[in-house]
C-alpha cells in the first residue's frame, strides 16, 4: 500500500512540475524583445534624438504631461518624450509629474487624495499659470497614442506607482515598441529588468563607477540607454559607453539649457560632438532648429 502511495505522489509531483516548465516556455514566448533594443543601440552614422522632458515644458497655452501638448510637438519635430506616470486614489494611472495639483492644474491637494473621475473636473495649466482646457490624461491613452504613432516613450515611474503596474499596462497594450523605463540606481534598474527583461531601460551611468556598476550587474547591455546626467561628463565616458553598443543620454534640462539660450544654441551641436546621442531638453525646438538644420 505504501508503494503505491509513493507511486502516486511521485506522478503527481511530475505532472505539477511539466505543468510548471510548460507554463513558463509559454511565458518565455509571448513575451517578445522590444525592437528598441536594436533600434537605439548605438551606432555612430545615428543622427541626435531629442527628448522632450516632462512631454514638452515651457510652451504658452501647452501644459506638461498633456496628450495635446505631446501632438502639437510631434507634429512639428521628430522626437521623443519623457513622461511621468502616477496614481490617483482607485489606482488608476494617469501623467502627473507632481505628487500635487496646484502647480500643472486648477485642483488642489495631493493627486492621491482624488479618484480620477474627480480629478477630471480640473484643467491643466501651462507653465505660465494660463488655464486650459485639457484635461489629466491617462496613461493608457498616452501609450495607446503613443504606440498608434511610433512615437517613443520614456516612462518616469513616481515613488506611488508599482514598475510592475506600467509593465502589465504596457504589455496589455502592446506597447513595448515604444516604451523605455527610466532607473535611477542600479536596484531600480536590476529590479525592472527582472519584470521586463524585454524592455529598454534608461539607466544612470553618470561616472565611471556607475557605468561598471551596471556592467557587473548582470542587466544586458542591449537592454540599456545610459543617460549621464544633467552635467557634461569627460568625453572619455561616452566613448567608453559607445564601445559597449550603448547610447548616451544628456539632461540639458536646466543649467545646459539656459546657457545655450544665452551663449548660442550652437552649443547643442558641441555636445552632440562631445559624444551624445540624446539630447533631454525643455527646448525641444530650439535644439530640433540646431542640430538637424
Amino acid at each position: 500500500m505504501k508503494k503505491i502511495v509513493f507511486l502516486f505522489l511521485v506522478v503527481c509531483f511530475s505532472c505539477k512540475n511539466e505543468k510548471a516548465v510548460k507554463a513558463e516556455d509559454v511565458l518565455q514566448e509571448t513575451i517578445q524583445p522590444s525592437k528598441l533594443l536594436k533600434s537605439f543601440a548605438y551606432n555612430s552614422s545615428h543622427n541626435p534624438i531629442i527628448s522632450v522632458h516632462r512631454g514638452g515644458k515651457g510652451l504658452k497655452n501647452y501644459p506638461e504631461n498633456c496628450l495635446e501638448t505631446l501632438k502639437y510637438i510631434n507634429d512639428s519635430i521628430s522626437a521623443i518624450y519623457e513622461i511621468d506616470v502616477a496614481k490617483t486614489k482607485d489606482n488608476i494611472l494617469i501623467l502627473m509629474h507632481d505628487n500635487t495639483l496646484e502647480r500643472t492644474s486648477t485642483g488642489n491637494g495631493k493627486v492621491i487624495d482624488y479618484t480620477f473621475k474627480e480629478l477630471q473636473k480640473f484643467d491643466l495649466e501651462d507653465d505660465f499659470g494660463n488655464i486650459t482646457s485639457f484635461k489629466i490624461p491617462l496613461f493608457k491613452d498616452i501609450l495607446e497614442w503613443a504606440r498608434d504613432n511610433a512615437v517613443v516613450l520614456t516612462i518616469d515611474i513616481k515613488r506611488s506607482v508599482d514598475v510592475e503596474d506600467v509593465v502589465k499596462l504596457i504589455r496589455k497594450v502592446k506597447a513595448e515598441d515604444i516604451s523605455i523605463i527610466i532607473t535611477y540606481d542600479i536596484k531600480q534598474a536590476e529590479r525592472a529588468n527582472a519584470i521586463a527583461p524585454e524592455l529598454l531601460l534608461s539607466v544612470s551611468a553618470r561616472n565611471n563607477e556607475e557605468f561598471e556598476w551596471l556592467l557587473r550587474s548582470g542587466i544586458p547591455t542591449e537592454n540599456m540607454i545610459a543617460f549621464t546626467g544633467t552635467r557634461l561628463s569627460p568625453n572619455k565616458l561616452y566613448n567608453k559607453i559607445q564601445n559597449h553598443g550603448i547610447k548616451t543620454m544628456l539632461g540639458t534640462l536646466g543649467n545646459l539649457d539656459k546657457r545655450a539660450e544665452t551663449r548660442g544654441d550652437s552649443l547643442y551641436n558641441v555636445w552632440v560632438e562631445k559624444g551624445i546621442d540624446v539630447i533631454a531638453t525643455d527646448r525641444p525646438f530650439a535644439v530640433a532648429n540646431a542640430i538637424y538644420n
